[in-house]
């Protein structure tokens, strides 16, 4: 399917993270959600209701990985893929979590997790 919303950029303050420090003091994590899905009916209509609510999918998304921290980048991917799949049109979704201040034993400009998955393939 080639339609697609994407939401970029997506800043969150959470605790998630294997090191104490991480779990203690938290940090930034910015994420990107596409959500794929048949864009044809809300074209048509020209009413949202036909659509995704791209403010209701970031919101989601921001309250979601806010809160109950994780160990792994992984694990949240899953775990936002689920909410974004709660939009009942929602075909498929990838999330890319970024971890600009990922603990790293050399300078690193950026460190991020993607997962893609279909309904279906997410129980």
């Amino acid at each position: 399917m080639a339609d697609v919303i994407r939401l970029m950029g997506i800043e969150v303050f959470a605790h998630h993270g294997v090191f104490p420090s991480e779990r203690r003091d938290g940090q930034t994590f910015v994420i990107d959600v596409e959500v794929e899905y048949d864009m044809g009916p809300a074209a048509a209509s020209d009413d949202v209701a036909d659509a995704i609510d791209y403010g209701a999918l970031a919101e989601a998304i921001s309250v979601d990985a806010g809160q109950d921290p994780v160990n792994l980048l992984e694990t949240l991917c899953l775990r936002l893929i689920r909410v974004a799949l709660g939009f009942s049109s929602a075909h498929a979704v990838t999330v890319t979590i970024h971890k600009p201040q990922a603990p790293m034993p050399v300078v690193v400009g950026d460190s991020a997790v993607s997962m893609r998955r279909e309904r279906g393939e997410v129980s």
